[in-house]
């Protein structure tokens, strides 16, 4: 079915933040860009805005390791992510056979069937690993 979501100014600005940005960012950090770029949304409005893109499979959304959601724009093929813990640098990880047939095994030896999984890394890149190590 064809996405008939109505297309708003505020969903164009945010379109256009992550057309430039390639880390996730937190609901707060796009409305703090938002207004750095001069435009006039509130934060409700972004929440809601990055709820419906990634439901609509516009941005992907994960869970950081804090617990707050983070949005990214990103291939439209199954992919994992490998984040960075220091400044959320991501890394786009092909699906690998072996895990997607792990996760369905797993399911199927507990009866469940319809599953999905989310599988998300998360470390030090190498440039913080090495303004650590200059530290």
């Amino acid at each position: 079915m064809e996405n008939r979501r109505r297309t708003t100014k505020q969903r164009l600005a945010i379109r256009a933040l992550f057309d430039d940005e390639s880390f996730f960012l937190t609901s707060q950090q796009v409305h703090d860009q938002l207004k750095e770029r001069g435009e006039q949304v509130g934060l409700a409005t972004v929440y809601r805005n990055l709820q419906t893109m990634a439901e609509d499979g516009e941005l992907d959304a994960i869970r950081s390791e804090d617990g707050e959601m983070t949005y990214r724009r990103c291939s439209s093929v199954h992919h994992h992510h490998l984040v960075c813990r220091n400044c959320g640098k991501a890394v786009e990880i092909s699906s690998d056979k072996i895990v997607e047939d792990w996760a369905r095994d797993i399911a199927a030896a507990h009866g469940f069937s319809e599953t999905g999984h989310e599988l998300e890394l998360f470390g030090i890149c190498s440039d913080c690993s090495a303004q650590r190590a200059d530290s």
